[in-house]
């Protein structure tokens, strides 16, 4: 049977300065296309998408912009139906034994909503305490440190990356920003690492907490899931 995997995508579409944010296109498309496979009649996989909201999660626009890889072109102009008839996070509740991990794509969007968001806590703790895989990439693994395991949090004492306060400078968001990342993995004593240059590809696998540093490593978080479930060997 394929692994079945819950992909959770923010609601918010806008910044605490009213600036439009949402998910980052690169960090849903590359892990999808990895995951499913090449023969999309016979994926390797199954995708669910989840928001809080359900239905539209808001794509950030800027993403769309930035990015015309092969994988985030074909992804932005052909599934569309994923990203507007998401799944509320409310149904999903009391579901982790239904699937084999679950994976939150970042963008500026979750740094709003997911970080606080309870049903998508409680997802988070369930999925670890059933013993699957929980991954995130680039701003994604804000999502991770308000949960409890075992009275503690889950990052405590756990190696983790994501966005750096060095890329929000760059990028001049910081202000804007109700905390940094970085920080936050900090402050609930998780060992927070990142790679020597700015945007250069990072991946950490702790067990079975998987997370990315920025969008170049939504591939490698992508190809650590598959691993992590041993699905297959060719990346």
């Amino acid at each position: 049977m394929s692994p079945r995997i819950l992909f959770v995508l923010t609601s918010a579409a806008k910044m605490n300065n009213g600036a439009p944010t949402g998910w980052y296109l690169p960090e849903f498309a590359r892990p999808y296309f990895h995951l499913i496979g090449p023969d999309e009649a016979n994926p390797r996989a199954e995708i669910v998408v989840a928001s809080p909201a359900g239905g539209l999660a808001p794509i950030d626009e800027v993403s769309v912009k930035n990015f015309k890889d092969d994988d985030s072109v074909k992804f932005y102009e052909t599934k569309k139906h994923l990203w507007e008839k998401t799944v509320a996070l409310k149904d999903l509740q009391g579901k982790a034994s239904e699937f084999d991990a679950i994976f939150y794509p970042g963008g500026h969007g979750p740094m709003f909503d997911l970080v606080n968001d309870k049903e998508s806590i409680k997802l988070i703790e369930d999925f670890y305490n059933a013993g699957k895989v929980v991954a995130a990439v680039c701003h994604g693994p804000i999502v991770f440190v308000n949960a409890v395991v075992d009275g503690k949090p889950l990052l405590s004492g756990r190696t983790a990356t994501g966005f750096s306060n060095a890329e929000e400078d760059a990028i001049k968001l910081t202000e804007f920003m109700p905390a940094l990342l970085e920080d936050e993995i900090k402050r609930v004593g998780g060992k927070y690492v990142k790679a020597d240059d700015l945007w250069k590809e990072h991946v950490v696998v702790d067990g079975r907490i998987i997370t990315g540093q920025n969008p170049n490593s939504a591939l490698g978080v992508g190809a650590a899931i598959a691993k992590a479930l041993g699905m297959f060997s060719d990346f």
